[in-house]
């Protein structure tokens, strides 16, 4: 009979003594552990590594002025991007050496996209197609309008080689240094500078300095193509380098000893100091020039940028000569 805990076989004779039936035992485990959790709240699966990874880019942009998110910094040597179409169509007017011009797919033309267009056919320049996502990862998410333009990296030359330059020119050297400049467009208006008033080279340290970026190029106005910049390990020995060469060391600055209009080291092979703007030159930078001047204001509490800075002092050697 059903249910008959008496007929052989229905009572279970273990270690623990007789039992009969589960009595409730396994109904937990028949229960189950509710709903399965969704990929997302699982905390080693793919979903939920990704979207922990998402949570923490959106903060991290957040906590950026304007939203931006974070700017990796270029490895010296890397390709330089330009985005933007009137970032480029300034490249391309001030001649930089742009090796590739990347367009997106169904790019809605303007004046500026065919100024690009016809100037890279103009210049054999290789047009490229991309997608806004790829355009958006090359150029680090910047604001790039749908073209963006690569410039190769700068080849530097050795601080000694200005020296060669200048022999060449049959004139007295005329090098400028920069020291803890690290804005690359007031780096692009020394070089702009120098070629007007016939130096010979820019030297700036390798490092806590600007470099010939894509920006530096296009602020220099094309004058990148003929001034040579020169990166120095080790800036004072640079200028101690010169100095052995037979160059006067000039630094600019706020404090300094004599007026730009008396001086009188301008006839000779010089070297131009440029301190950054507010800094001024650097404790041993300062005590190895062979001289100090200061550039007279109207307000003693003015400063002036290095690019300006750099444009006077070079205009005041060159009306000595």
């Amino acid at each position: 009979m059903a249910g008959n805990s008496q007929r052989r076989g229905a009572v279970s004779k273990g270690k623990k003594g007789p039992t009969a039936g589960s009595g409730g035992k396994n109904r937990r485990s028949l229960e189950g552990k509710g709903p399965t959790p969704k990929a997302s709240e699982r905390p080693y699966h793919p979903a939920a590594k990704a979207a922990k990874k998402a949570a923490h880019r959106a903060a991290t942009t957040n906590a950026r002025p304007g939203g931006r998110p974070p700017v990796r910094r270029r490895a010296s040597g890397e390709t330089e991007w330009i985005a933007g179409r009137n970032s480029i169509v300034e490249a391309l007017r001030a001649e930089l050496p742009i090796t590739g011009i990347y367009v997106a797919s169904r790019i809605e033309t303007d004046d500026r996209v065919k100024e690009i267009l016809a100037a890279a056919g103009n210049r054999g320049i290789p047009l490229l197609e991309a997608s806004r996502q790829d355009l958006d990862r090359f150029t680090e998410n910047a604001v790039h309008q749908g073209v963006a333009a690569t410039v190769p990296p700068y080849a530097y030359k050795h601080p000694m080689d200005l020296l060669d330059t200048a022999a060449d020119s049959g004139r007295p050297a005329l090098v400028v240094a920069l020291d803890g400049v690290t804005d690359p467009r007031n780096l692009g208006a020394v070089v702009r500078s120098v070629a007007a008033f016939g130096g010979n080279g820019v030297v700036v340290p390798e490092r806590r300095a600007a470099g010939m970026t894509a920006s530096a190029w296009k602020t220099s106005a094309g004058a990148a193509a003929r001034v040579p910049v020169a990166r120095a390990t080790n800036l004072v020995r640079a200028i101690e380098e010169y100095q052995k060469a037979g160059l006067f060391v000039v630094g600019l600055d706020a404090d300094g000893d004599v007026d730009l209009p008396d001086l009188r080291l301008a006839d000779g092979p010089l070297v131009v100091v440029v301190g950054a703007e507010g800094a001024g030159l650097s404790r041993l930078v300062r005590e190895t020039c062979d001289q100090v001047v200061s550039i007279p204001m109207a307000a003693a509490v003015e400063s002036l940028n290095a690019g300006v800075a750099a444009g006077i002092a070079l205009y005041e050697v060159a009306r000595h000569r």
